[in-house]
């Protein structure tokens, strides 16, 4: 264990600070120049004993906590911001407490229990712990996710050892991905990972001492609206839940179907409908305050259209996929007549598609904001690659046949050359050595994985393809452009009729690019904290592994321990385990690998028309490129991003257009209008801001739920009813009866 920031030994003059730079090598991106320290001390303790025992301690407090929280009926993702925030009071208490002792552990070699106060390196350390805990059992907890699918839906006898398999390679890969593009997605200053500046902006406020005497000092600010935000999230978290969806149309017009289509925030188009909850606001998109205006405008003008042009015309005058027989919003699948689609009446014992019993079910259906979504996902994943081949291949190119040039490098980069650096070997062992025990479990469990050896490496293939250009629209606008439907697309066509095969393929071919990113994400982080990038490696590492086991454990005992658990129709009705979150993965791997992309999507199928859009994305981001080489003195053309533009559809459903509705117009007063108009106000407390909503409505959600919630003491008034539009989710096609809903 190191005491110290493992700089390397060289001769020469001392690590560059701000003060000797010149103005030419300050970072041109000007939302990091205003935040992002440009000093370094390299001697500054990181490793320590301390940052061990805090980050492993938090990274399994939220890997439990996370993971527990996503089989319930309402999951609540907790953020690494609490432990983060957490993690200064107990450092600074171990300095105190603990004695300036070395320890000595193995032949010479040891640590100093207590090398000094405690410091903003190892408050990083510790976060960087923390996010492996947030990772693997927050939203990003799609393992844990096809695990249960394989378990708790099609009722597969699975053994632990498969599973801490599925876990750790899925994740260990997408680290060796991160490793392997860390001087395209890392190094460079055009690649500045917005989300990383909320972070930065409030280790700051909690480590440095603000030398301005106007005004609140960015401490006193955070804590401020810390206490607000806590306190505030008693309304929509529990008192006054309707906060989430205001849909004021549909108490207009309690009887029309029509109106509350339109209106609903929750089953509908969400036309007037908006959230007061910061949660509603930042639950699919991340936070608005963190992410550039440009981006907000693509996404903005992709929403605009697909939601208030292009839905009304299919559902109202068009009728496109007959979809008056079903909902306008929602993430079920039909039957023909309207009806919930009963998988289990298609599936073999060896849950394998029975043609013979699909053929006299009936064809499944979507309802018509499902399709159009899988429609965008054709098109976004091709435009995602055309934009970035135009847009950055030269780059990308120029990149790939040597290291980045130094004398280009902005002053971030230049301090971290004072430290040595992890070689590319370290990453490569661990992708092949993850690649070989994928392939292992392909040929030793090949029942249960339903996924053959060549379908694993078809996957491999798959995310080496995609994850650089993905990785470049999130590293310069803060949306991911996913393609979890392009990699589910590829093996249904391939592997017809096996949804479990399926799931695994999506976990290899997509997941592991999330994870990949996720980690490149911590990498930039500890960049602009001037961390050693192999404490870094260290820290991420173990990490991973100390995350992945406990999650897998808790899913395990959860799934083995809790009764009928994710079984909706035998489980009480106020019992809170009915599994949202995984009850859409078994879903899409009924679509996609059970019932197959071809039936749905051939020449024959009911959604054919949409795999145009793979061409029509592939097209797109062409004009505009033409464009901004024939006008170069025009810089706004090069910002429109079109697999940004497609993303104003992402995620919907289960996202609502509320939800994004409300993201944008929070992200256009702040990244706008402040930013243009209150600058100082922005450099000095937008991220501190993001980071106070983030702290105190996740502090709220954990104590109401264990305090209330998790006690059944649940409030029944006019208030608690979250959309009141309750004929929003009826079909309007003549003859359809569905309970509850009118017939016309």
């Amino acid at each position: 264990m190191s005491g110290k920031g493992d700089p390397k030994v060289q001769k020469g003059p001392p690590p560059a600070t701000s003060a000797s730079m010149e103005a030419t090598e300050r970072c041109p991106v000007e939302e990091v120049a205003l935040v992002v320290p440009e000093t370094d001390d390299p001697s500054m303790p990181v490793m320590t004993f301390r940052a061990w025992s805090l980050g492993l301690i938090f990274c399994v407090v939220l890997i439990f906590l996370n993971t527990f929280f996503t089989f319930r009926t309402q999951p609540l993702t907790i953020s690494g911001i609490l432990m983060q925030i957490a993690a200064l009071p107990l450092g600074r208490f171990l300095a105190g407490v603990l004695p300036n002792k070395e320890v000595k552990v193995f032949r010479g070699w040891g640590f100093n229990l207590n090398p000094g106060p405690f410091n903003i390196k190892e408050h990083v350390i510790i976060t960087i712990f923390a996010n492996c805990g947030v990772s693997f059992g927050g939203g990003d907890a799609y393992s844990i996710g096809a695990i249960t699918v394989m378990k708790a839906y099609y009722r597969q006898s699975l053994s632990f050892i498969c599973g801490l398999l599925i876990v750790l390679t899925t994740q260990i890969i997408g680290y060796g991905w991160a490793g392997m593009l860390r001087r395209y997605l890392v190094d460079p200053v055009e690649m500045w990972w917005p989300s990383n500046l909320a972070q930065v902006s409030l280790f700051r406020a909690l480590h440095e001492r603000d030398s301005s005497s106007k005004g609140l000092t960015r401490m006193q600010f955070f804590l401020i609206c810390l206490a607000a935000s806590f306190a505030y999230y008693t309304l929509p978290g529990y008192l006054f839940p309707i906060l989430t969806f205001f849909s004021w149309i549909c108490w207009i017009w309690p009887h029309s179907i029509t109106a509350q289509q339109i209106g609903s925030g929750y089953h509908g188009l969400g036309v007037g409908a908006f959230t007061l909850d910061w949660a509603g606001i930042s639950a699919y998109h991340g936070s608005p305050l963190v992410t550039p205006w440009f981006s907000i405008l693509n996404t903005a003008f992709g929403f605009i259209m697909f939601i208030y042009i292009i839905m009304p015309l299919c559902y109202w005058s068009f009728n496109t996929f007959d979809s008056r027989k079903f909902p306008i919003f929602s993430n079920q699948l039909f039957t023909s007549e309207g009806q919930k689609y009963d998988t289990t009446k298609i599936l073999t014992p060896n849950f394998e598609l029975n043609e013979a019993a699909y053929n006299n079910y009936g064809k499944l259906y979507l309802s018509p904001i499902f399709a159009i979504s899988i429609g965008s996902g054709f098109l976004r994943f091709t435009a995602t690659l055309t934009h970035v081949l135009l847009f950055n291949g030269r780059d990308i190119l120029r990149q790939s046949k040597s290291a980045v040039n130094s004398a280009k490098l902005d002053i971030h980069a230049k301090l971290m050359k004072n430290y040595k650096q992890v070689p590319q070997w370290w990453f490569l062992i661990l992708l092949l050595g993850s690649i070989g025990f994928s392939l292992l479990m392909s040929f030793v469990w090949k029942d249960e994985v339903q996924l053959p050896w060549w379908g694993m490496i078809f996957a491999f293939v798959l995310a080496w393809v995609v994850t650089l250009p993905i990785g470049v629209i999130q590293a310069t606008t803060n949306q991911q452009p996913g393609y979890d439907i392009i990699a589910q697309l590829m093996i249904g066509y391939v592997l017809p009729g096996k949804p479990i095969a399926n799931l695994l393929f999506k976990i290899y071919g997509r997941i592991s690019t999330i994870h990949a990113l996720s980690f490149l994400s911590d990498l930039k982080l500890g960049h602009y904290m001037k961390i050693p990038p192999r404490c870094m490696y260290t820290a991420q590492l173990v990490g991973t592994l100390v995350a992945g086991i406990t999650n897998l454990g808790v899913a395990w005992w959860m799934l083995g321990g809790i009764e009928n658990i994710c079984d909706v129709d035998a489980l009480h009705p106020d019992s809170p385990w009915t599994c949202p979150k995984y009850r859409v993965t078994f879903d899409a791997s009924v679509i996609w690998g059970l019932i197959g992309p071809a039936r749905l999507f051939g020449p024959r199928g009911m959604y054919h028309n949409l795999v145009w859009l793979f061409l029509v994305g592939a097209v797109l981001p062409v004009p505009v490129w033409l464009m901004s080489r024939m006008f170069p003195e025009k810089k706004w053309i090069p910002l429109i991003n079109i697999p940004v533009i497609s993303y104003g559809f992402a995620g919907m459903p289960p996202a609502t257009p509320t939800n994004i509705a409300s993201w944008l117009v929070t992200g256009t007063i702040f990244n706008y209008f402040v930013f243009r108009y209150r600058k100082q106000w922005w450099k000095r407390y937008n991220y501190v801001l993001s980071a106070a909503l983030d702290a105190g409505t996740a502090f709220m959600g954990v104590l109401l739920f264990f305090t209330l919630q998790n006690q059944n003491r649940n409030l029944n008034w006019w208030g608690t009813e979250v959309d009141h539009c309750p004929l929003a989710s009826c079909p309007t096609e003549p003859g359809i009866v569905v309970k509850g809903c009118p017939v016309f």
